[in-house]
């Protein structure tokens, strides 16, 4: 059986995502398709406009066969730890052969390339990468900038390091890559032309729209027949129901009042966190003081060094109670479950192929006895509930 696997958020599924779908069954020739999928908060930093069900009924609905959630601790963390969780999940199935992302430029051997030379880390590199930072450049421009200085005698390299690095399918892409490359997995890799805006334009386009754009239109729009062309049918009709049931489209406003309420009952504990770094827990407890939107406070917070989705995943860690637990450790340990979301017929026989293949432990329901990495899951999903009053 040649099952192949993507990784996602659907916040929300639209256009560009049929097309990935599509273009991933033609790249792979795959009799299957297993999509690996962030639950209740994505990894840029937010609540996920849908709950993780009814995103992965309509992945079914549009052509995977198996959905598996991505544990909340890897959703809401850097690109580097997102993807090593997802990829180590599919890798330990032991029964995936391919695994297609979208990224700008389209051309696996030059991601290859570069994500060889992060996972090595030349001692030339190391020495850059920290220069930048102490200058207090973000990580992710600091080590673009080392990797530009690292190829200044090749001109051409140089450069078109700068602009893929500069893209975030890139990016993340390559960390799928060195995932790859640390686990020594055989699970070989496509990737295919990201079509469409950029996630950040939120304007909407012909035909393919970024997430973001139509989140924008969500939240500032009551008819919204205009996205039943950017939108799988289902999604559609999801959200016109929704309106009519008065559904929370601005759900990381209703959270910032839960981490303010938080805030000023005394739980001053975010230096437990692994992204806050000496300092910024006193720069966000001073912006919950006078910022009372998602947006007005991360922008108060941000800085050179600090990135916007880096403060949206820290205030979701936060609002869930990621600071109660030993992070670093669960970091470094590989996922010893995978937890089904949504599955057809075919989806069915890749589970029993990862049954006689794998050890791993599959749950299609919540099991008596949870691990830490489950339960936090558990109150991932109980704290999104909160944000919209259980509206279904």
């Amino acid at each position: 059986m040649n099952v192949s696997a993507i990784v996602v958020e659907y916040n929300p599924m639209h256009n560009g995502h049929l097309y990935h779908i599509e273009k991933t069954k033609k790249l792979t020739n795959c009799d299957a398709l297993v999509c690996i999928m962030s639950g209740n908060f994505v990894q840029r930093g937010f609540p996920s406009i849908l709950d993780k069900w009814t995103k992965a009924n309509m992945a079914i609905s549009n052509g995977v066969d198996l959905v598996i959630e991505l544990p909340t601790l890897y959703s809401l963390s850097s690109a580097e730890f997102f993807s090593f969780g997802a990829v180590s999940i599919l890798d330990s199935l032991n029964i995936i052969n391919s695994i297609c992302f979208g990224s700008e430029i389209g051309n696996i051997n030059v991601l290859q390339d570069i994500a060889t030379t992060l996972l090595e880390e030349p001692l030339e590199y190391k020495i850059l990468l920290k220069n930048y930072l102490d200058k207090g450049i973000s990580f992710a421009k600091a080590r673009n900038l080392a990797l530009v200085e690292l190829n200044r005698d090749n001109k051409i390299m140089s450069e078109n390091i700068s602009k893929i690095l500069s893209l975030s399918n890139n990016i993340l892409g390559i960390e799928y890559l060195k995932s790859l490359l640390l686990l020594n997995s055989s699970i070989k890799p496509f990737t295919i032309t990201r079509e469409g805006a950029d996630y950040k334009d939120e304007n909407l386009h012909e035909e393919y729209s970024s997430a973001s754009s139509i989140r924008k239109y969500l939240k500032e729009n009551k008819n919204i027949n205009i996205l039943k062309d950017f939108l799988p049918l289902e999604g559609f009709l999801e959200f016109k129901r929704l309106i009519t049931k008065g559904y929370n489209f601005s759900m990381e406003d209703s959270m910032i009042n839960y981490i303010r309420y938080k805030y000023i009952s005394g739980y001053k504990n975010l230096h437990n966190l692994i992204d806050v770094s000496e300092g910024l827990d006193n720069r966000i407890y001073k912006s919950l003081e006078k910022s009372f939107t998602y947006d007005s406070l991360v922008g108060e917070i941000k800085s050179k060094r600090y990135a916007y989705s880096r403060i949206g995943r820290i205030l979701c860690q936060y609002f869930i109670g990621f600071e109660n637990y030993d992070l670093n450790s669960l970091l470094k340990s590989t996922p010893n479950y995978m937890r089904v979301l949504a599955s057809n017929e075919r989806g069915l026989k890749v589970l029993k192929e990862v049954k006689k293949h794998s050890s791993i432990n599959i749950y299609t329901k919540l099991p008596k006895n949870t691990n830490t990495l489950l339960s936090l899951d558990i109150k991932a999903t109980n704290a999104y509930s909160l944000l919209n009053n259980n509206i279904r």
